[in-house]
């Protein structure tokens, strides 16, 4: 990885949610940067670059998706499914991060070509043990398209 800042894109309405991610990530001293977006059209806006989001220095691409399912104005399904219609964004690995343990939902985010599906554990140890397994791999472990 040789310390450049990689760039994870957290799609999570629920702050407290969204500031485990983040602490979780900066007790592993993964070298990174997290962009958190609240509702699934900004993460569109975010990874088509519209709005806002035109910069691409200020903006770059991710080199992951953490992206909840139960989000406002567009849910986590339908933001996945538009990630993975695009030729260059569909290599990013995208990983469903969510409260939900429903076997349709699983099944709808492995039809949309989900990288991974992982349910947030209720308790903290398991949460902060779960964070630190998904940032070794996808982070640490995977090769990444975008580096």
């Amino acid at each position: 990885m040789k310390g450049e800042a990689l760039v994870i894109l957290l799609v999570e309405d629920n702050e407290d949610h969204a500031e485990l991610v983040k602490r979780q990530f900066e007790v592993q001293r993964i070298a990174n940067r997290i962009i958190h977006v609240g509702d699934g059209e900004e993460a569109l806006d975010y990874l088509f670059r519209r709005g806002q989001y035109t910069d691409d220095e200020e903006y770059p691409l991710p080199n992951l998706i953490l992206l909840d399912l139960r989000l406002p104005k567009m849910d986590g399904l339908s933001v996945l499914s538009e990630i993975k219609k695009s030729e260059q964004l569909r290599v990013i690995p995208t990983v469903v991060l969510t409260s939900s343990e429903s076997e349709k939902d699983i099944k709808s985010a492995y039809i949309n070509y989900v990288n991974s599906f992982l349910v947030k554990p209720i308790d903290f140890s398991k949460f902060a043990a779960l964070m630190d397994e998904l940032g070794m791999y996808w982070l640490g472990w995977n090769t990444n398209p975008y580096k």
